[in-house]
């Protein structure tokens, strides 16, 4: 390729979007990924497949600009957002359930709970709006003092981890809205993440600080290790089995680590995107695929599976 870092091989390779992507999310099984293209709208793919299994609009006919997508652990639905509005997604059927628009402030980031009975709309104000889109419930939590840059629900809606500019993550009730954790930072919080089965939370923040949590104490459980003197990340995966932790980054590098230590056991570097200069992708969604393997979708448009070397 012509650089000094060797590119690592995926053992196989997808094109989802030709000219890039702005938002992508791989489900929790690896399987499916949902692809916010540059040029033709929303594409969901079975991971492996030649033709998209659905292919949705956000706004009709309009520029598709959505930049936030968010698949519900058992993939039963998805939820994507403009910096204006969101819409609910069926994935047995392909159809929306929904769509709301956001006037008091752009929205940061969306997550969904399994059957679609809560949705997560963060927003540039700090507030954080749970959504019951059923029974059409909203509570509006508070905690934070500044912009919040990421969140996520567990599968069963009852929990939300946010973290935001004021150097906070906390862990609350969408029921109450009551804190049930705090994880400070000595930086901005810039990504959150929950483990699916209920045992870690994720904090990683502007500067040197990535740690791993137990969500039932609040305790640490290790810090990621790396030399470098910041680390940003763009998506987070744990593994069903609780050892690995899977990590995209801005800069084309996925990352694994091991949960109980911190230590990094894995790098691989996605395709770039060479349409511009320089060429780079953002790692838009990690997974874990049933085989063990690691699979990533990027700007670059393309989806990509890589072998797990531990």
């Amino acid at each position: 390729m012509g650089c000094s870092v060797p590119d690592t091989t995926p053992i196989k390779q997808w094109r989802h979007v030709e000219e890039g992507a702005y938002a992508a999310d791989i489900s929790s099984d690896g399987t499916i990924a949902v692809v916010s293209g540059i040029n033709n709208g929303i594409n969901v793919w079975r991971i492996g497949e030649n033709e998209p299994l659905y292919r949705w609009g956000h706004q009709g006919e309009g520029n598709n600009l959505v930049v936030s997508v968010h698949i519900s652990a058992d993939k039963q639905y998805v939820v994507t957002a403009d910096r204006e509005a969101f819409a609910l997604w069926n994935m047995q059927t392909g159809d929306p359930e929904g769509f709301w628009r956001i006037d008091e402030s752009n929205i940061r980031d969306v997550a969904v709970a399994n059957n679609g009975r809560g949705v997560l709309v963060a927003r540039s104000s700090g507030t954080i709006m749970f959504f019951e889109p059923v029974t059409q419930r909203r509570l509006e939590f508070l905690g934070h003092q500044e912009k919040v840059n990421s969140i996520d629900i567990s599968p069963n809606g009852k929990f939300a981890l946010s973290g935001g500019n004021d150097y906070i993550a906390y862990l609350w009730s969408t029921e109450t809205g009551q804190i049930i954790h705090t994880f400070t930072h000595p930086s901005r919080v810039t990504k959150v993440a929950l483990d699916d089965q209920g045992r870690f939370a994720f904090t990683a923040d502007s500067q040197s600080k990535s740690q791993i949590w137990n969500v039932q104490s609040g305790e640490p459980v290790s810090s990621l290790k790396f030399i470098s003197r910041q680390r940003i990340f763009t998506d987070v995966e744990f593994s069903k089995d609780g050892k690995y932790l899977l990590t995209g980054s801005p800069s084309r590098k996925v990352y694994l680590w091991d949960i109980g230590t911190g230590d990094q056991l894995q790098s691989i570097q996605v395709a770039s995107r060479e349409t511009i200069s320089p060429p780079t992708a953002v790692v838009y969604g990690v997974g874990f695929l049933p085989n063990g393997n690691i699979v990533t979708e990027s700007s670059s448009g393309l989806a990509e599976v890589w072998a797990r070397e531990n």
